[in-house]
């Protein structure tokens, strides 16, 4: 899928990108036959969305497993990155890939148990430095433009985009402020000298 995004919208900085998203999601149970095809993926990636159902704890779990399939690509993870929530945080210590980490299935948790699955996803995203979604399907207005799901996914595209464009080493990449609008193209899988 591509996406249109207006980076730094509404300042001086203003410029449009387009954004290329792959999904590459499968079981965690996948052969090493279709690991070793979402690995052609992780390539020059600059920025992960990571989706998750609240309603399913594993689900939630299983994040670290795919996210350290990501970062660590040379790495085969085996067996369950996640018992009784156990994993070793410092994995994603170094990590200058942006993150955003995004629930699912919000309306199906009873009121009674929100403040608990929320407060364990939010030590989720605490871990991997990322923003948080969490989705209610049956409120439309959720992920409006100006709702603070809307920000948070603004401000995630604009940090893949300066990691894609402004930061090679430390140093902002040369030429980059000579890109003419609409000239930054594609996130991924493209080279720009």
């Amino acid at each position: 899928m591509i996406k249109v995004h207006d980076y730094k919208e509404g300042t001086p900085e203003e410029k449009t990108y387009y954004i290329e998203l792959w999904d590459i999601g499968g079981s965690v149970g996948s052969a090493s036959s279709v690991k070793s095809t979402r690995a052609v993926f992780y390539n020059s990636v600059n920025g992960i969305i990571l989706v998750h159902d609240l309603t399913n704890k594993k689900s939630s779990q299983n994040l670290y497993r795919w996210s350290l399939e990501v970062l660590n690509r040379d790495l085969v993870p085996t067996g369950v990155l996640v018992t009784n929530g156990d994993y070793d945080r410092e994995q994603f210590a170094d990590n200058q890939i942006p993150l955003l980490v995004i629930g699912t299935k919000l309306d199906q948790i009873h009121e009674t148990k929100r403040h608990e699955v929320l407060t364990r996803t939010a030590f989720l995203a605490e871990d991997f430095n990322a923003e948080e979604i969490n989705l209610d399907c049956t409120n439309p207005r959720s992920s409006a433009a100006g709702s603070s799901n809307a920000v948070k996914l603004s401000r995630f595209f604009d940090k893949v985009i300066e990691k894609r464009y402004f930061f090679k080493e430390g140093n902002q990449i040369p030429g980059f402020s000579d890109r003419k609008r609409f000239g930054g193209g594609a996130l991924k899988n493209f080279h720009y000298d």
